[in-house]
């Protein structure tokens, strides 16, 4: 398959207890999408997150986990396009997904070692190459919107808190739709100096990343309270089309 050059990211955003019916759902998405032959898709789960249903973070006393899970599948705009309006639109009782640019400037299979020049991409107008789908059926929004992206260390504080739960707790303050904290197991910013999780360290400065999606005008709410936040990390923003799926339509 050729897949270098300009592609699509779809991320669908769910919680770890989300099941259609009894197999989780991000399970089965992966399962769709193997069976559909797209290029391929990853799971990312959240150490915390806030949604519709409220905060969702790790519980020693539960069986199934509430917590947030990532799906992030690239691949040609009509593939995408055609799993969200079939298999992704099947199995989503709620949540979200967004769609977003994805330049593939490297993309190699077992086997193969196709030669590959790494350039970088030239501009766009933002979205212009995303596929045009109708909303329909559990799929009730279609909107452009901005995917937020905070990078900081887990050991970050503030006010005598993790940093990343206090952006959580400002963004829901605000009123905006939904975050969701990823924990990286290696990484380095700033400082330069690379930090990695080990079995004989309890709590190491791992990376975490915090992705929060909604309309510009409830972004640019947070963006003053992340200036005085984030004394030091990386923030970057990306123009999105966002579906979402309620589990009450009449909501």
């Amino acid at each position: 398959m050729v897949l270098c050059g300009e592609q699509i990211l779809l991320r669908i955003y769910l919680r770890s207890a989300d099941r259609t019916p009894h197999v989780p759902t991000s399970e089965r998405l992966v399962k769709a999408a193997r069976k559909g032959s797209l290029a391929g898709t990853t799971v990312l789960q959240g150490i915390m997150g806030f949604g519709p249903r409220g905060i969702l973070r790790p519980s020693n006393w539960s069986l199934v986990q509430q917590v947030p899970v990532i799906v992030e599948i690239v691949d040609q705009a009509t593939r995408i396009g055609d799993f969200v309006a079939g298999p992704m639109e099947q199995l989503m009782d709620g949540g979200m997904a967004t769609l977003e640019r994805a330049n593939v400037m490297l993309y190699r299979q077992r086997g193969t070692r196709v030669p590959a020049r790494l350039t970088p991409a030239g501009e766009l107008a933002p979205l212009s190459t995303l596929p045009d789908i109708d909303v329909g059926g559990r799929m009730k929004v279609k909107e452009n919107g901005i995917l937020l992206r905070v990078f900081i260390g887990e050991s970050d504080r503030a006010e005598g808190r993790p940093l990343y739960e206090a952006i959580v707790q400002k963004t829901r303050e605000l009123g905006l739709a939904g975050a969701t904290v990823l924990r990286g197991t290696e990484g380095f910013g700033a400082s330069s100096v690379v930090h990695k999780a080990s079995l004989l360290e309890m709590s190491t400065d791992l990376p975490v990343v915090i992705e929060i999606v909604d309309s510009q005008d409830k972004i640019e709410l947070l963006l003053p309270y992340l200036e005085n936040m984030v004394t030091e990390g990386m923030v970057t923003m990306e123009y999105v089309q966002v579906l979402l799926y309620r589990h009450d339509p009449e909501r």
